[in-house]
């Protein structure tokens, strides 16, 4: 079970900080605290990932 921080988790998903923020806070993206840092596990970023690219439908090339 990989884990990932706030910034890392808002690279992956090509996000801002604050965008990354909403996420959290909306509860779209689950998280948890390690100690005063922000942890998402790597298969909740993916999931998230999934989710916008199935809610976009096909993309136009």
């Amino acid at each position: 079970m990989e884990t990932l921080t706030a910034d890392e988790a808002a690279r992956m998903l090509g996000c801002s900080r604050s965008k990354l923020q909403e996420l959290l806070r909306t509860g779209e993206l689950p998280s948890f605290k390690v100690g005063r840092r922000r942890m998402a596990l790597r298969a909740d970023v993916e999931a998230l990932i999934e989710r916008r690219l199935k809610a976009e439908g096909p993309e136009v090339r």
